[in-house]
């Protein structure tokens, strides 16, 4: 089967080197078996992330050298290619799980789930606990006088685990480490659990590289595969970025922001620079997207995040 390989940004905020370090590896992965690239931008919450952000995502890959096959102005056969204009697939596949009785309304506010009485992972995540779980139709129907309710996905007390391409064997027993989760918010918005699945299949995607702090997304996503009847792609999780001061990157940090960074370098030193911090070349010399697919092999990528040396990102090679 031809490889498939996509971005997928959220266009919350001008895109950051966390960003720019996954979407180089996916198109590296994707570009060497000789496979197909779609840019897919995942504005669902068109609050938080604003049409102009997305264009000025692709702009910010295209200065990059990180083209795409479908995608924003490229066009393609699986568009529209905003998660904005594409809720009507989502809500087909609520309906389809919501048919099976196997999902229930949730009034929990976020403040009542990181009550002390919730189970928490070891990373600090809720676990959900099942509250709303067990309503009967006369308390739902009561409480939606007050509150509009989120919709969760009711998961068995089962192991799901998957081989990952890159970190191995991972699983999670879904009652115990993540229980019911979102498929919609309570404020209609879906959930990117349900949004991703639905639209990775739906666009023939069959191998997503994304950053480690999604690996334990994968299970749900694997048993929403299942239950859809949907045939799951293969699964790359890279290491993290970090600040200098191991904090991890985000789009409130300015100075790993693409537009702090473009007045200092080339495309050429930023994806040098990076490739090196990826291990995958050997110095920190400027190397164009083409010239890395040469060297890039997912063995010689860290299976732990890196930390970014101070002021490595200040100035050019």
């Amino acid at each position: 089967m031809p490889t498939v390989g996509r971005f997928a940004p959220s266009p919350s905020g001008r895109i950051h080197l966390g960003n720019i370090f996954c979407c180089l590896l996916a198109w590296l992965s994707a570009r060497q078996k000789g496979g197909r690239v779609i840019l897919r931008i995942e504005d669902l919450d068109t609050a938080r992330c604003p049409r102009w952000y997305g264009e000025q995502m692709a702009a910010d890959l295209r200065w990059l050298g990180l083209t795409w096959d479908e995608g924003p102005e490229a066009g393609g056969s699986h568009g529209p290619y905003w998660q904005s204009e594409r809720t009507a697939l989502y809500q087909a596949a609520l309906e389809q799980l919501e048919a099976r009785g196997l999902v229930h309304p949730c009034f929990c506010t976020r403040a009542e789930l990181h009550a002390a009485s919730a189970p928490h992972r070891e990373d600090g995540q809720t676990v959900y606990p099942g509250t709303c779980r067990s309503l009967t139709p006369a308390q739902v129907e009561e409480r939606r006088r007050t509150r509009s309710p989120a919709l969760r996905l009711r998961v068995p007390e089962e192991d799901w685990g998957f081989t990952d391409g890159h970190l191995g064997v991972y699983t999670e027993n879904l009652a115990r480490d993540c229980g019911d989760f979102l498929l919609r918010r309570s404020d209609g918005l879906f959930a990117y659990q349900l949004a991703v699945v639905v639209d990775d299949a739906a666009m023939g995607v069959t191998e997503v590289v994304r950053g480690a702090d999604l690996l334990d997304s994968t299970p749900r996503q694997l048993y929403l595969y299942h239950l859809l009847g949907l045939r799951p792609p293969a699964f790359y999780h890279a290491p993290l970025l970090l600040a200098p001061d191991g904090r991890r990157l985000s789009k409130r940090d300015a100075d790993a922001g693409l537009d702090t960074l473009r007045p200092r370098m080339t495309a050429e030193e930023l994806l040098g620079k990076l490739a090196y911090l990826g291990g995958f070349h050997p110095s920190a010399a400027p190397r164009t997207a083409e010239e890395l697919l040469a060297e890039f092999d997912w063995d010689r990528v860290p299976r732990r995040d890196v930390r970014i040396p101070n002021g490595f990102f200040n100035t050019a090679s």
